[in-house]
């Protein structure tokens, strides 16, 4: 079951039913969906994504996901999961642009990382990155994670792995 977690500014819980429009919403902006998974989905493919999240992954225990919230607000999204990609655990995370630039995706960030050491156990923490998203990458830097190696995607693309080591 999907912990609750607690940083200075940002609350993470389990999704609720009432969440799925803001959800939708987060998902739904291209600044923020251009950088996650296969970028833009239709709003469907939204609602059908965030219905999974009840049917398989926390139906079925599968990994850890968040809504991540300010002020009671839904605000973000963040995931730790092991993916075949980089063959551990990586974390997922997204905020809404109105947050951007405040040191939230930093707190978050660093949060998702100290429940893959502390709660999960793990030694490293990995998170994949397009490489033009150099925000992403310049965050990632601060909170301790070196690249490691890159992927080229199938359609020509690169995709930076990133590593964070439990000291």
């Amino acid at each position: 079951m999907t912990e609750t977690l607690h940083t200075e500014h940002l609350l993470l819980t389990p999704y609720t039913p009432e969440d799925e429009d803001a959800f939708v919403a987060l998902f739904q902006d291209t600044r923020v969906s251009r950088w996650m998974g296969d970028g833009p989905s239709t709003a469907a493919d939204d609602r059908a994504l965030f219905g999974r999240i009840f049917t398989k992954v926390y139906a079925r225990g599968l990994f850890d996901v968040w809504a991540v919230r300010q002020d009671g607000q839904l605000v973000g999204h963040a995931e730790i999961k092991h993916t075949d990609i980089v063959d551990g655990h990586e974390i997922i995370y997204a905020l809404t642009p109105g947050l951007w630039g405040r040191g939230l995706g930093r707190e978050l960030a660093e949060a998702l990382v100290a429940y893959g050491f502390d709660t999960l156990g793990r030694t490293e923490v990995h998170a994949t990155v397009a490489a033009p998203n150099t925000a992403s990458l310049a965050l990632l830097k601060k909170t301790g994670f070196e690249h490691v190696r890159d992927i080229t995607e199938d359609d020509g693309s690169t995709t930076r792995v990133l590593t964070r080591t439990n000291p």
